[in-house]
């Protein structure tokens, strides 16, 4: 600043002399620096506060800041020409510093006012020549203080008449000069503090306009006095603080006050008061607007349930809250449907989030996330679960804070609520009540109003949506996953002739259902049947056109068509069914007598083989043929012969294929890994699955098989062609019970030895002209086949006591392990199986 301007104060009558006379005469005021803790009463009071208020600092500290501070003066003269000329429009303390006293203000506020009379001040002995007591002109800040200490309110003040001349008849003249004040914090309360030379020289960084010089004896002047300055300038025009000099500015302030009071307590606004209740709505509005706008950003980032939990309750603390709790229903937590209604006592709420500005640990023993619990209907919690709207309590009593521990059995939650601020607000979407928030606010900071119920709920409505919206992807993906995994067979780890192994995995980013399948089919003659099938595209449409076509498979490979056929016959089901069913498929049958594969493909990945003769494993090369659904384009099949113990691998392209790599880098991942020896059949899918699913990047859903293929041996194969005469019946028993007898079955004996009879003689009454076949097959069980040329599948009937026909199926099925027909090319199969005794 440029000291040479500088204006001297000179002394008011009545004036002290000394070291305060000095320093106003030298332009530079004193302040009165008061801290008042919770509860109000005065923790700090500095020298400037004892020349100004006149209470020493022994008498002031532990005593009630309304008894010593100007909390109550002249009320406002509306005409302005009150005792004390047109400060009168403005002459009180009262509204402002009460209020910032008493804690109704959270924010900075600041004032001006003429203190004096009996009791008040530094002048209540000294009597003008009116009569009347003398007033000192004060400028005074208050700025509330949030933090763990006891200290709420830090109040500062000044005797303003050293700003201006002290002109009796125009006490206002010059205050208008006064564009700013400088204040200057005291650092210690002895001059050889080691900093004051770099403190000196870092000021003028904060102050442009001081020199260096200037700076170095404001430094010695607050480090010599031990209290802060305040300093003026008549040239420099910034407007760090308002002009105080001004009454229509401190008229404005009181009435915006006023009017912030009323709409805080809800009450009607005078007719002078309701532009500025207008204006301090809209700011108040716009802020809450903001902030919902800026909550709405940050939550629904991810459907995920867990996420979106975390993302709400993070968005309110601190902003809005100190401490965020919320609870939702048992069933939104487990993806489930709850019952329509209103929630009652019985109820059970989750913990599933627990947000706070507390020390670590403070909260997490006593309320753990992850708790369940039920809520008593006298609770604050209940009344917003069944009225779905947002319940206040401005603070907790000790009552009700004593009611809500109960619900906490042995843990003493009272410390934590007691004296806080709560806000209960629903999380609801569709007039369902999902959950709910508790809000809990510091019993320092201000408490929750009816503004902050109206936000709170809106911001909840947000919130209820958005978990709404997770919950309900999470339920349709549960739901698909369940369809899907009763989709999946759950295949025999031994069918005739070979084992099998099988895994499959879910989606990772694209959701975790897919369309992927596989199965096994048992077919005539000892033969299996293996599938592997990939739906396009994800979700719960994928799974349930999967459980379409696999059945379609299903049923078609029981028709016993050859590979290529039933592709096609596929193909045609697709488009019939529709446009959007896109699949590609990987046929196999297995032969287990002939050691061979029969196999077709659409459009799928070729499988892997590996020859157990010197573990060699290969990509074979098959016809590639379109996906399913596409049409008109034919379907070949190819032959594979194979050995006992090889191993054929099959899977979706969700296994070998990684964004951004090619396809052949994971092709040639499947035949190194199934190559790789292994003790059984799961260690060898687990080999494959950690080759491939660790390279990152995969977000299809995987389907695995793989079969080792033991065969059957010659010698456990047994077949006889019989004649149309009926005479074949008798041979037929005969052949049996022989071959049965050679293998060490004499106990199926008698069982297999009647069954055969009845088929052959219902083959040979049905038969056109073709000899009949019988086959016994000796694997994990004991088959016996008839085969014939009639096409007409036999039906179990119900046979009455008159009737002729009808018992042979009968006895079939209550002896035999297993029975079923299937069509031929040249007719059907008649089958049953018996179970081996153990050896």
């Amino acid at each position: 600043m440029d000291r040479g301007t500088e204006r001297d104060a000179p002394p008011r009558p009545g004036a002290e002399t000394g070291e305060t006379a000095e320093a106003t005469a030298a332009g530079r005021i004193p302040l009165a620096v008061v801290v008042v803790d919770r509860d109000g009463l005065v923790s700090h009071w500095s020298s400037g506060a004892r020349r100004l208020f006149g209470a020493a600092k022994d008498e002031a500290i532990g005593r009630s800041a309304v008894d010593l501070l100007p909390v109550s003066g002249v009320l406002p003269d509306p005409d302005g020409i009150g005792p004390y000329g047109a400060y009168a429009a403005y002459d009180s303390l009262g509204p402002d510093l009460e209020s910032s006293l008493d804690g109704r203000l959270a924010y900075p506020a600041a004032g001006r006012a003429r203190l004096g009379g009996p009791g008040r001040g530094r002048h209540e002995t000294e009597v003008p020549a009116s009569g009347g007591a003398a007033r000192v002109d004060v400028l005074w800040w208050a700025y509330p203080l949030v933090g763990p200490g006891r200290e709420r309110l830090l109040v500062l003040a000044a005797d303003a008449d050293g700003l201006h001349p002290a002109d009796p008849e125009h006490p206002d003249e010059g205050a208008q000069d006064i564009a700013f004040e400088r204040i200057a914090p005291g650092f210690a309360l002895h001059t050889d503090f080691p900093g004051a030379d770099d403190l000196a020289r870092r000021l003028p960084e904060i102050l442009p306009s001081m020199s260096v010089d200037e700076g170095a004896r404001i430094v010695g002047q607050v480090l010599e006095l031990g209290y802060p300055v305040l300093e003026f300038s008549q040239n420099d025009r910034v407007p760090v603080t308002p002009d105080w000099g001004v009454p229509r500015r401190a008229e404005r302030r009181a009435r915006r006050e006023r009017a912030a009071r009323a709409l805080a307590q809800g009450l009607p606004l005078p007719q002078d008061l309701r532009d500025e209740g207008e204006d301090l709505e809209y700011a108040a509005v716009r802020e809450r607007l903001e902030f919902l706008t800026e909550v709405s950003g940050r939550i629904g980032t991810s459907l995920d349930l867990a996420t979106t939990i975390v993302e709400v309750s993070k968005a309110v603390v601190p902003r809005f809250t100190d401490v965020a709790g919320t609870y939702l229903r048992e069933q939104v937590v487990a993806g489930e449907g709850f019952p329509e209604g209103v929630p009652d006592t019985t109820t059970m709420w989750h913990r599933v989030a627990l947000e706070h500005t507390d020390e670590p640990g403070r909260w997490d023993d006593v309320v753990p996330v992850g708790e369940a619990m039920p809520f008593p209907a006298h609770t604050p919690f209940f009344q917003c679960m069944t009225t779905g709207e947002p319940v206040l309590v401005p603070r907790i009593s000790e009552q009700m804070g004593h009611a809500i521990a109960s619900q906490f059995e042995k843990r003493d939650i009272r410390p934590l609520i007691t004296g806080r601020s709560m806000l209960v607000v629903p999380l609801k979407a569709r007039n369902v009540v999902l959950g709910f928030m508790i809000l809990l606010r510091h019993p320092e900071r201000v408490e929750f109003n009816d503004m902050d119920r109206v936000t709170g709920g809106e911001l909840a409505a947000r919130a209820g949506l958005v978990l709404d919206n997770a919950r309900m992807y999470t339920y349709q993906e549960s739901v698909a996953e369940t369809l899907q995994d009763s989709m999946l067979p759950h295949i025999p780890p031994r069918m005739a002739g070979c084992d099998i192994a099988t895994r499959y995995l879910p989606g990772t980013l694209l959701g975790r259902v897919g369309g992927d399948w596989f199965d096994s089919v048992k077919l005539p003659s000892a033969r299996t049947a293996l599938v592997v099938g990939d739906v396009m595209g994800h979700g719960l449409n994928s799974a349930a056109m999967m459980g379409q076509l696999r059945t379609a498979v299903q049923t078609m490979a029981a028709l016993d068509l050859p590979p290529a056929q039933l592709l096609r016959n596929l193909d045609d089901l697709a488009q019939r069914l529709g446009d959007t069913y896109l699949a590609t498929c990987l046929y196999v049958v297995y032969d287990p007598i002939a050691s061979e594969l029969e196999i077709a493909n659409a459009g799928h990945i070729p499988p892997v083989l590996v020859r157990a003769a010197d573990g060699r494993s290969e990509l074979l090369e098959l016809p590639t043929g379109a996906p399913i659904g596409v049409g008109g384009v034919p379907f070949e099949s190819l032959r594979v012969r194979v050995a006992p113990g090889d191993r054929l691998v099959m899977c979706t392209d969700g296994l070998v294929e990684v964004r951004g790599e090619d396809i052949g880098v994971g092709l040639a991942t499947l035949c190194e890994s199934a190559a790789h020896p292994a003790a059984s059949m799961d260690d060898a899918c687990d080999t494959i699955i950690r080759a491939l699913n660790t390279r990152g990047g995969r977000k299809d859903d995987v389907a695995l098989l793989m079969t080792r293929l033991t065969g059957i041996e010659p010698a456990d194969v047994a077949e006889w062609r019989l004649t149309l005469d009926p005479a074949e019946a008798g041979r037929a028993r005969a052949v049996v019970r022989e071959q049965l007898h050679a293998w060490g079955l004499a106990g199926l004996a008698d069982n297999a030895e009647l069954m055969v009879g009845e088929l052959v003689a219902n083959a040979v009454r049905h038969s056109h002209s073709r000899p009949l076949d019988l086959r016994l097959v000796r694997g994990d069980t004991l088959l016996c086949e008839v085969d014939d040329d009639d096409h007409d599948l036999p039906t179990l009937l119900s046979a009455g006591p008159d009737d002729e026909s009808g018992r042979g199926l009968r006895v079939v099925s209550t002896l035999s392990r297993e029975w079923g027909t299937s069509r031929t090319k040249a007719g059907k199969t008649v089958w049953f199986e018996l179970t081996l005794p153990r050896r």
